[in-house]
């Protein structure tokens, strides 16, 4: 007996039933009947079934009370009605009641057919039509690594890498994520010959159109367009961001928006300071740190202080650009709950407004504290636990109750979009620097560095991909593929410490190809 197809037919004519039932014996299933309401129930508690296909109308118990008891019994345990009455009420009364799906009498075998395979069969019918057609994209994604790609043909690659990815979430037991997981490997590595090619020609190339959209073009390109007519603009960054984890979020917006996303790769370094000063700047950094100097360093001249002035790097671009906002431009940074619940109460005054921008800090902040907490290495053990716990942030998230409340205007179009993604690290690879040299894992600055050219991309002089330079910074390296920088001191003990780490600011498709997303009401 196959313990996955065990049914119980109920029907006070389960003796007219019988051709059905040896049709679905023949097929492999294991019929149990019962005439009544009673029995059946008795029969529920002593056995373990896989699906109860129940007669709505039988004397005594009719189908409904017999269906509430079961459901009290086996709260999971699918229930298919099966009635002559064709009532709308009396359907919306048994789908309340939790069915699993409803027939109408007569019903022929092949319906049955049909509804069993549905409930018992699906999952392993599902599981073999994936694996079938993961194999035969896995070949063609191969053979498409064997030829050049440009930058639209790099997007498209990883957009089916990321919607397999996310598929193969809900199917662990198919043992192919590995496979998958290789193939990333791989498309990496040609991704960040890609980059490591064409980037300095794009980063130089003044004429857009010979190039790809880069950060410092996300708001000409997708926010001032907008501003021509006559709605509200909300400017929304989710720092850290990567497609994956979009691709979760926007299954909760599907109903509330009309949906249209593009893509742009991001600057290097894939880092805050750089890439988000880039956005709201519209200036790649080393030009930020020409004209607004005292914007770049901010007070204390460390890193974690270069984007204090986001707001004021964007209003300089709309006085660059003569562009007037008015109502003043409005901006806003979420570092906690606390925060994010109070603008979320409170996103309905800021719709007469032209623009409003909000920065999401959870997501980065998620991406690093992973690194350090066990507990959050527990619930996220991998990309999949990654995701969900990204997916399970949103769903009762600030920014969630926003868009929902946005949602409600006609007035109202959001632009969502994230400065960088991350990449979960696996392989150090060694770097030589002085002690002036920054700190960050998958990019440095510094003076003399000696690095493994295979795992990073080098540059002599950081000016020539448009970074900022000083006596500190004359050189610039950036990690490829998913390597992170160790110092030969004590090298073992931080190769041990950031392997399997969330990691940003180098090369990679999670880190560099991100989505603009535009929500319209």
């Amino acid at each position: 007996m196959n313990e996955q197809k065990n049914i119980l037919w109920v029907d006070d004519e389960i003796n007219l039933l019988q051709p059905h039932i040896q049709y679905l014996k023949e097929r492999g299933y294991e019929i149990d009947t019962s005439t009544n309401g009673i029995d059946a129930i008795d029969l529920i508690q002593h056995k373990n079934y896989n699906l109860i296909l129940l007669d709505e109308m039988m004397p005594g118990k009719d189908g409904l009370a017999t269906l509430t008891e079961i459901k009290a019994l086996r709260p999971y345990l699918p229930v298919v009605m099966v009635t002559k009455n064709e009532e709308e009420t009396l359907m919306e009364e048994a789908i309340g009641s939790m069915i699993a799906d409803y027939l109408t009498k007569p019903v022929n075998p092949s319906q049955i057919l049909l509804v069993c395979k549905k409930f018992l069969e699906k999952k392993q019918i599902l599981e073999t039509q994936i694996s079938k057609e993961y194999l035969q994209e896995f070949n063609i994604i191969s053979q498409a690594l064997m030829n050049p790609m440009n930058v639209d043909e790099w997007i498209e690659l990883y957009k089916k890498i990321t919607l397999w990815q996310i598929q193969l979430d809900d199917h662990p037991q198919l043992g192919i994520q590995e496979m998958l997981a290789d193939q990333i490997k791989e498309c990496n590595s040609a991704f960040s010959k890609f980059v490591e090619q064409n980037y300095s020609t794009w980063i130089n190339e003044k004429e857009k159109h010979k190039r790809p959209t880069l950060s410092h073009d996300v708001v000409e390109k997708s926010v001032v367009p907008l501003l021509e007519k006559n709605k509200s603009i909300f400017f929304i960054v989710v720092d850290c961001m990567r497609l994956d984890q979009w691709l979760l979020m926007e299954r909760e917006l599907h109903n509330l928006f009309q949906i249209s996303t593009e893509y742009y790769l991001s600057i290097l370094p894939t880092a805050t300071p750089f890439s988000r000063n880039a956005i709201f700047s519209s200036l790649l950094p080393s030009d930020i740190l020409k004209i607004y100097p005292e914007y770049w360093q901010g007070e204390d001249g460390n890193e974690t202080s270069y984007n204090k002035y986001e707001k004021e790097l964007l209003q300089k671009y709309f006085d660059r650009k003569k562009i007037t906002i008015s109502p003043d431009l409005k901006y806003f940074k979420i570092h906690d709950k606390d925060f994010g619940r109070q603008l979320q109460q409170t996103i309905n005054s800021y719709v007469t407004n032209k623009l409003t921008s909000i920065v999401i800090n959870f997501v980065d902040m998620l991406a690093h504290h992973r690194s350090d907490s066990m507990l959050l290495k527990e619930i996220a053990p991998d990309e999949a636990g990654y995701r969900s716990l990204t997916s399970s942030w949103f769903k009762h998230s600030s920014l969630l109750g926003m868009l929902q409340t946005l949602s409600k205007h006609k007035n109202v179009t959001i632009v969502l979009t994230t400065d960088h993604g991350s990449i979960r690290c696996f392989r150090g690879t060694k770097v030589i620097a002085d002690r002036a040299t920054s700190t960050s894992l998958r990019y440095k600055f510094g003076r003399n560095l000696k690095c493994d050219t295979k795992h990073s991309l080098f540059v002599k002089d950081p000016e020539q991909l448009k970074l900022p330079k000083s006596s500190f910074t004359e050189n610039f390296i950036a990690a490829k593929e998913d390597y992170y920088f160790v110092y030969p001191t004590e090298y073992n003990k931080y190769l041990n410490q950031y392997r399997d780490s969330f990691q940003h600011g180098g090369i990679s498709m999670e880190e560099m190809i991100l989505p603009i997303v535009t929500l319209s009401t």
